[in-house]
């Protein structure tokens, strides 16, 4: 028997006006669940909790229940919502795009708990909220890290991002709120304090000192960011002074650069908070080399709390040696 090619077409249409409708139906059906199921503080903890252990053994561990229950808790929400929440996999259990989404708004809902109970506890308004804080590697470990230690612990509510960089991009692009950088100059569009003038010394370490002498800087094994900083003053110094020498070492950072010296591999022209008791100094300060260390935030950071009162901390908290 002959189907008529008109007969075909229609037959065709119906089953894709079908197909399409089952869609709408099924993309319904996802709306309505999502509209009238309504998340709570618990659903977000689970999925929090899922997300952080990467397992249902590991996030019963941090909700302090079975695993039974977990697994139990999760497939009713993934019906409730209408959505797969996490896949299984051999590595545990992956959150989907929407899961990744909604622990994002469950930490932020675990800081604003945290944050109200420690208001309750202390009977006072807390200081709450992200502030991104910007340096250079050696600001972080030779003046930052010990100025955290001394306040952040009465500021439980707060958290700090922190990033490494050596240029003012951060602040100018938005990515950071605060700044610490060694400059003569900072950019007249931030605002800030200048905490400090620092000078630079040619140092190196007692032990590798006794094998050199110390008094022919030029015979000496330098150590220098050459390519990762080539405009540093201490590099202009070194260049004009010793034209002849060629760093034995060359490092990405000056935070590198200490470390080498404190091991014993050569000199280096530092700046004074990374010396320490560990490294001689073997001139005095470098003529053209001081700088100065500033704190510098944007101007409509200064309306922000958390900014303000760690940026004010950090003017208080922050010595060099």
């Amino acid at each position: 028997m002959t189907t008529n090619p008109v007969t075909r077409l229609f037959v065709s249409g119906t089953h894709y006006r079908l197909a399409f409708t089952h869609s709408i139906l099924a993309f319904t059906q996802l709306i309505n669940a999502l509209s009238h199921y309504r998340l709570d503080y618990p659903d977000l903890a689970l999925i929090l909790a899922l997300v952080r252990g990467g397992s249902l053994a590991r996030a019963s561990q941090l909700l302090k229940v079975d695993v039974s229950t977990v697994f139990r808790a999760v497939r009713r929400l993934e019906a409730a919502l209408g959505q797969q929440l996490f896949e299984k996999s051999r590595a545990g259990y992956l959150p989907t795009s929407l899961a990744q989404s909604l622990a994002v708004q469950a930490e932020r809902a675990e800081q604003a708990l945290d944050a109200a109970r420690i208001g309750v506890e202390q009977g006072g308004e807390v200081i709450s909220g992200t502030v991104r804080l910007t340096c250079t590697d050696s600001v972080l470990q030779g003046l930052l890290l010990p100025a955290l230690a001394q306040f952040m612990p009465s500021y439980p509510a707060l958290t700090i991002e922190l990033s490494t960089s050596n240029d003012f991009a951060n602040l100018s692009r938005r990515d950071a709120d605060i700044a610490l950088r060694l400059t003569r100059t900072p950019p007249e569009h931030l605002v800030g304090r200048c905490l400090a003038q620092v000078s630079y010394r040619v140092c190196g370490s007692a032990a590798y000192l006794k094998t050199v002498d110390p008094t022919d800087l030029a015979s000496l094994t330098w150590i220098a960011p050459d390519d990762f900083l080539p405009d540093h003053p201490t590099i202009a110094w070194r260049r004009q002074q010793l034209p002849g020498v060629v760093p034995g070492y060359r490092c990405n950072s000056m935070l590198s650069v200490t470390e080498l010296v404190r091991a014993g591999l050569g000199v280096a022209a530092l700046p004074d908070f990374l010396m320490g008791d560990s490294l001689q100094p073997l001139t005095e300060p470098l003529l053209g080399c001081d700088t100065a260390l500033w704190l510098l935030t944007r101007p409509d950071c200064r309306a922000l709390r958390s900014v303000v009162t760690l940026f004010d901390e950090l003017g208080r908290a922050l010595r060099l040696p």
